[in-house]
Parts: structure tokens; sequence; C-alpha cells
């Protein structure tokens, strides 16, 4: 019997009824008392949000230093964006977004060098709800096949455009969520991923069960589609494909959920025989492997213990390890990222992640031998790098580069003869706040050091200034130097920008994210405790002006951190999060995340997860900081139930003042976990910042803003 408490809401808070519920699961009594928030259409669930949302909605209005933040962010988020081009029989096709746009846009430039637009999702849908998930051409130019999905859904559905004409020729397809697609020869076929449909899974499963399929342009795919791969594989199986230029090779990865060790098949994509299985789970290796325009397989790969990949080739009819050649060794001190081959003066162009910073170098394709280094600007991303097909005539000595910092918005870069340029600039005007940028390092609390990038006013402390501390820790996702409105907004304003490379990343190899995964996982936390430390202790900042913020896995960080260590930091703004780790893997898509974090099943995956678990932690009486949960009712992957639950745990349990320290949540009801429109960017920046701003002093500094026009470093 579950005993419901009646608790008279605590001023401001509205009324959470509190469940005398506890689960008893492995030897271990689990308390659950907001279980009734997991459910959206419960009527006390939608009172209860409405609630918030009116509370919320009163306190973010009333923050001081809106208009100002305002000003400075919305011309640092409209100063577009442009990407690096795909190159098919002389056309390019890149994604743009001008300074007036919402969503990034697709445009064709045609050999004679006019552009026009492919692909507008909001010409096409006004209210911005809809975005473009993924494209890619056919290998003669003529066709394009895109993704879209609505609402933040991410429930893509797939179309097939003419290019010449513009016209769609097909579309939607549903149930492609998270599908690559490799086109064969001619434009008339393609291979994709699509789920099977709810009727042909078990109930609850229709998330998972994803198969490869070949597909007939115009024919229905449910009738007609060839399976070629995926009868007998796991529910949570996750699949990358390529196919070869000369349509004869099909390679398929899978991955189990996120676990960091992949499958490996090859064969034909005729769906006659089955692919040829080349690595298994057993085999505990990452792999992304394709046959690239020599005929070769290329297999860019962790076998053989090489924990920050090296580059093998082999013949995709002998592909077994056993045959494999190495071409380019593993790098002791820095992450092979990317490989394309440059095919005028026939080299290998490879991209290294160092430290987090990227680098690039030339190789001889026969025999590996390093022939020389691409320069870039400085300190930066490689964000996409690309070089013609065997059909573009022009170009073929040719790299495009597409490349951020932290002052640059996403430009395009070429390297020709020996030289980097800039070939085409974000569209829109750019200015960035004078300030210095530095990586420095400082040992974690087992002695492992970490680095961390810190953007400042000043180049030395010169007095405890606000401080924002952001971090991710997960899932071999790396932190990199990239362009960030809501960094320089911080510190034009005169705070201090921090993100440190914490364990659980991808900065220094396989073994950097293991070491922070699983039973290992309180070493993110514990690194990320670890800067706040450093920024204290070398006197950029107090723990009355540190604030953090994390999204998704770093929704989870500062959520961890602030119910471990509540008096290190004055506010915590925690977006989209897991927070519930016992239940996590019952929402959505969380059961592709066991292999990450671990099981609530397994009595000893529970204990670890219990050890962190932000929501089971809550203590009575805690004075915790101020607390701005954000949250996206269209979330498809970190189910908003989270935010939900931890923030009435919170509200209930806070010893603070609700005045000086409030818990808020803020929520979002037509958007989801990836992309949103500009505007509403801008709006949630700056609802974010002046939260951050207002319990930090930085809206109380009067620090003058200085903005210089960074222009082009080259």
């Amino acid at each position: 019997m579950i005993t419901i408490l009646r608790m008279a809401p605590k001023d401001p808070y509205p009324a959470a009824d509190r469940l005398d519920l506890v689960d008893h699961r492995h030897g271990y009594d689990i308390a659950d008392p907001y279980r009734w928030l997991e459910d959206p259409s419960d009527p006390r669930t939608v009172a209860w949000s409405a609630a918030q949302d009116a509370l919320a909605a009163d306190r973010l209005a009333a923050l001081p230093g809106r208009e100002a933040l305002t000003a400075s962010i919305d011309p640092l988020v409209r100063a577009g964006e442009v990407g690096a081009p795909a190159w098919r029989a002389g056309r390019a096709f890149y994604t743009g977004r001008r300074a007036n746009q919402e969503h990034p846009v697709l445009y064709v430039r045609e050999p004679d060098g006019t552009e026009r637009v492919l692909v507008d999702v909001h010409a096409e849908d006004p209210s911005g709800r809809t975005t473009l998930d993924s494209w890619v051409p056919s290998l003669e130019g003529t066709r394009l096949a895109y993704l879209t999905s609505l609402g933040g859904d991410e429930e893509s559905r797939l179309f097939v455009l003419d290019v010449p004409t513009g016209a769609v020729l097909e579309g939607p397809i549903s149930r492609v969520r998270f599908s690559p697609v490799g086109w064969l020869p001619g434009g008339r076929e393609l291979v994709y991923v699509r789920r099977l449909p709810p009727e042909a899974v078990p109930p609850g499963e229709d998330r998972f069960h994803r198969r490869v399929w070949r597909h007939v342009v115009g024919t229905d795919p449910d009738g007609a589609d060839v399976l070629l791969h995926g009868e007998g594989q796991e529910a949570t199986m996750l699949y990358d494909l390529r196919t070869s230029a000369d349509g004869r090779w099909l390679v398929v990865m899978g991955m189990l959920g996120t676990a960091r060790r992949n499958w490996l098949w090859i064969g034909e994509p005729s769906g006659t025989r089955p692919l040829r299985e080349v690595l298994n789970y057993d085999d505990d290796v990452r792999v992304d492997a394709w046959v690239e325009r020599d005929g070769r397989l290329y297999l860019r790969t962790t076998y053989g213990g090489a924990d920050r990949w090296r580059l093998c080739t082999a013949d995709p009819a002998a592909p077994d390890p056993a045959q494999w050649t190495q071409l380019v060794p593993e790098d002791p001190t820095a992450v092979l990222d990317a490989v394309r081959y440059l095919p005028g003066p026939g080299r290998l162009v490879t991209l290294w992640s160092r430290h987090a910073v990227s680098e690039l170098r030339l190789h001889d394709p026969a025999t590996g031998a390093p022939a020389g280094r691409i320069p870039l600007p400085g300190p930066g991303t490689v964000v996409g790098l690309s070089t013609v097909d065997d059909k573009t005539p022009a170009g073929r000595d040719t790299v495009w580069i597409g490349w951020t910092d932290v002052a640059t918005p996403r430009s395009v870069l070429t390297y020709q003869d020996g030289e980097t340029r800039l070939a085409q600039a974000a569209p829109g005007a750019v200015a960035a706040p004078t300030m210095a940028v530095q990586q420095v390092t400082y040992p974690s609390a087992d002695g492992t050091p970490i680095r961390m990038f810190v953007l400042s006013p000043t180049e030395v402390p010169d007095r405890p200034r606000p401080v924002l501390l952001t971090g991710y820790g997960g899932f071999a996702v790396t932190r990199v130097p990239e362009y960030n409105p809501s960094a320089l907004a911080w510190v034009a304003a005169g705070g201090v920008y921090a993100v440190p490379g914490l364990r659980g990343g991808g900065d220094e190899g396989e073994v950097w994210h293991r070491a922070g995964m699983r039973e290992h996982k309180q070493n993110v936390f514990d690194d990320f405790h670890a800067a706040a430390d450093y920024l204290v202790d070398t006197g950029w900042t107090s723990p009355d002006r540190l604030a953090i913020t994390g999204g998704s896995n770093g929704g989870l960080l500062v959520g961890a951190a602030l119910t471990q260590r509540p008096h290190r930091y004055r506010a915590v703004v925690c977006a989209k999060p897991l927070l519930d780790m016992v239940r996590y893997e019952r929402f959505l898509i969380g059961r592709y995340w066991n292999h990450e974090y671990g099981t609530a099943e397994d009595p000893t995956e529970l204990g670890w997860l219990l050890g962190y678990s932000p929501y089971h932690r809550v203590k009575e009486g805690e004075r915790y900081p101020a607390v701005l949960f954000t949250s996206y009712e269209n979330d498809a992957r970190t189910d908003p139930c989270h935010p939900r639950k931890m923030c009435a745990a919170l509200q209930y349990a806070t010893g603070s003042d609700p005045g000086t320290h409030p818990v808020l949540l803020r929520r979002e009801t037509d958007v989801g976990h990836g992309d949103r429109s500009a505007t509403r960017t801008v709006q949630l920046t700056v609802d974010m910042l002046a939260f951050l701003g207002q319990h930090t002093g930085l809206c109380d500094d009067g620090v003058p803003v200085s903005f210089v026009d960074t222009g082009s470093r080259l």
C-alpha cells in the first residue's frame, strides 16, 4: 500500500504530493516519492507543471540584465554559419545559416558557380518546429536523400529530392531515426536503416529493432524493400553503414546502444547472401570502416591495443584482422578522428585531436609515410573535412575544411599548394569580446592531470570574477574549442568561462573514456569538483561567484555536482538531464545507455548508480544553491520526467531561502533534445545567463563590454 502525504506548499513553490513509496531491489531500499511525475498525462502532473511554468516565467522575466544580455547574445547567435561541402560530379552540397535565417539551409553550387536552395525547412514550416536532421547526395549528384523531424521528436522522416528540378520524388518514409544512407550507382537505389513496425516487435520496444534495408526509390518501403542485415541481432543494436562507389561493397558497423565496441560486417548489398562478420562484441574494439576509391578496405580502429586509434587497410574480399596492414600507426599523444583521400597529389589527409585541439596531416597512401601538415589558423576545431569525388574534374588538389574556434563561427577554409586560406566566412558580422584564451592543467582527486580551457577578460586573475564552469564527461564526447555565443556573452559581461576535458570524454582516447564510465563514473564528478577548486584556489573566482551548467549527460554531471558539493556552487543550470539513475533505462531510449552507465537490473551495477544518482541523494534540510532546470517536453532522448522529479525533490528538501536560492523549472512544450531555431536559442540563452548572472553578481559588476571584429586570422 502506498501512502500519499499531502504536503502544504512551501512558498513560493507549488504543492507536490510525496508518496511513501519504497522499492526493494537487490537488498537496497529505494525511495521514490515523486514517481507520479513520471506520467505527463496525470492531472496532478499537468497542474503542477502549469504552476511551475507560471513561477519560472515570473521569476525569469524579473531578472536584471536581460536587455544587455539580449543585445549581446542576439548578434552572436545570428552570426550564422557555413559548412564544408560534399562533392558529387561537380556539384557542391553544403549547409549555411545566414543572419536572418532561423535554421540552416541546404544549398547546391553548380559547376558554373551558380547557387540555389535545395532544402529550407523554415520556408516549409514557418513555425520553426521542423529541423533538417541529415542529408546525403547520390553518387551522381542528381538525387538527394534527406531526413527531417518535427517539434524536436527526432522521429526522422526520409525524403528523396531530384536535384536538377528540386522536386520531391519520394517521402516521407517513417521509422528512420538515426538512419545513415548509402547510395548505389545510378541513383535509383539506396541502403538505409529502418525500424520494424510496432506490430512486429514486443510491446514497448517500438523505439528499437533496427534493420538494414535496400530500397528502390519510388517503391513501397513496407512491401518492396529488401532486408540486408539485422535479423536475429539484439534489439538495441544501432547501425552505421557505407557503400562503395562502384556499388560492389556494403560495410556495416553495429553497436549495442552506445557501447564503445563494434561489430563489423562486409559483403555485397544484394541481399542474396549474408554479410561476413569481421569483428564482434567480444573483440572489444572500435572500428570505422569503408571501401576507398583505390579499392582497399580502410579501417580506423582501436584494434591491436591502439587506444588512440590507428589506420589499417585490407582487401575487402579478405577482411579478417589477420590480413590487415597498418598504414598510419597510433600517435601516443593524439587521437585519430578522421581520414580523407586527396586524389590530385595522391595523399591521405588525417584529422587528429591533441588535447581537444585539431591537427591535420598528410600521408603517402601507399606506405602511410608522413608527407607534411596542413596549417590551421590556431587552436580550434575541424568540424568538416572533404575532398572531391572522382566524378568532379576540378579541385582535385584541394581540401575543404570546416573550421571553428572560440571567436569564429563555423566557416570554410581551403588547403591548396601548401597554403590554407579562408574560402567562406560565416555570413553574419562577427564581434567577439576582448579576451584571453588558455588551456591549463590541474590535478583531479586521484592525481590525474586534467586540461581545461579558460576564457577570461584578463590573462591572469585580477579579482574573484563570476565563473561559469561547464562540462560533459561521457560517451567519448570531447569538449572542443569552438564558437559558443553563451561563452562570449558571459566573458563580454566580465565573467570567466571554463571547460574542462573530463574523463568519460574522448580527449585522450578510449582508455580516457572508460576511466569515466560505469563503475568509474565518480571520476567524472571528481574531475569537475577539482576544476572548481582550481578556479577558486587560483583566484579566478570564489564559491559565491561560481556557477555550473551542463546538458544531457552534462545535466547528470551538474546534478551530481550540486548534490555532492552543494556549498561549492552558487548557481546551477541543469538542462535536459538524466537525474533518476535507478529508472533512467525505463524511459524513451534509455536502454541504449546501459553500457555507459550500467543497469539497475544488476545488483552490482545498481550500487554504482545509487552511489551518485542525483534524485536519490537529495537531503532534507540541506542548503542547496539556486537551480534552474530546463526541460523540453518533446525530448526523445532524456525524458522530461527527470527534471520534474528532481525539481519537486529539491523544492521540498532545500533549506535555502527560495528568495535568494530559488529552484525553478523552465519548460518548453514543442522542442526536443537537439536543434532549435535561432530565436528560441536566444530566448533560452538569455534566461539561463540572466539566472546565473543574478546569483553570481555578473549583472552587478558594471564591467564595460568590449567587442572587437575578429575578421579572419588567415
